[in-house]
């Protein structure tokens, strides 16, 4: 496996840097260093709210691109570079839709802040994982602001109890299983290819140039577009199917386990 040519690492957050307590190891920061003295661009790219992921990654937010709300949004430094934003009436038809999951607790998802109805403080305790900033309000079927994403969550699985009330909108809205307790709906192109693929053109990277990492179907678009697409060992089925490599889990430090090879290798 050749990685002397790679110009941008690109990398899922939840699941795959992150380990299990949704943290970042030590050892990626010093790794992410010498990335930078070899002009190697690192992307992260995720599900998770922009201010989540700037948060975990805080030490150099101000250096990397982010791809947030599984592509819906983009920042480069202070930079937008993307922002897809959902249709009021798609919005509508999918809270309507969500009615039938018993059980499923729906986030409006903007740039900066997020939105959900009050109704659970068990649910609203495991948000504020994902979101560092968002409002709680009495019902989000009246928001009328910018939303990117509708964000579902079910306690015991997504794509038993969320999706079959969903799947039927999959041919006018982008609808992913993207962990097991979240399901994500948004505009046909507000997906993780999409944004990576306006990543590459903006700074002439090419896929034989660019190394992926991911862990679940939200991941399968952008890892499609690199030659050395990595799936975790704890990855979904569909995404060790898709990946043209494999590494370690989350929690044997996978992601770092590659990036060392590929920073021997240059």
């Amino acid at each position: 496996m050749d990685l002397s040519k790679i110009k941008m690492v690109v990398t899922d957050m939840d699941g795959t840097l992150l380990n299990s307590d949704h943290q970042v190891s030590d050892r990626f920061f010093e790794l992410y260093e010498e990335l930078k003295k070899r002009n190697i661009l690192f992307v992260a790219a995720s599900g998770r709210q922009y201010n989540s992921i700037v948060h975990k990654l805080n030490p150099i937010k101000n250096e990397i691109i982010v791809i947030a709300e599984n592509g819906g949004f983009a920042m480069q430094q202070d930079q937008e570079l993307l922002s897809t934003p959902l249709e009021k009436k798609s919005i509508d038809t999918i809270l309507k839709s969500l009615d039938s999951a018993h059980g499923a607790h729906a986030v409006l998802c903007g740039k900066k802040n997020a939105y959900l109805n009050g109704n659970s403080d068990k649910f609203l305790s495991k948000l504020k994982e994902y979101y560092s900033e968002y409002t709680v309000m009495d019902d989000i079927s009246t928001y009328d602001g910018e939303v990117l994403k509708v964000a579902v969550y079910h306690f015991e699985s997504s794509e038993k109890f969320i999706y079959p009330s969903v799947k039927h909108l999959e041919s006018d809205l982008k609808v992913k299983i993207s962990g097991e307790n979240w399901l994500d709906l948004s505009h046909l192109n507000a997906h993780k290819g999409f944004a990576l693929e306006q990543v590459q053109k903006r700074h002439n990277i090419s896929r034989a140039e660019t190394l992926v990492f991911g862990d679940y179907n939200n991941d399968l678009e952008m890892l499609a577009l690199a030659d050395y697409s990595f799936a975790m060992a704890n990855a979904h089925p569909n995404v060790l199917q898709a990946a043209n490599y494999r590494t370690k889990s989350n929690d044997e430090n996978g992601v770092e386990h590659i990036l060392e090879q590929l920073l021997a290798q240059r």
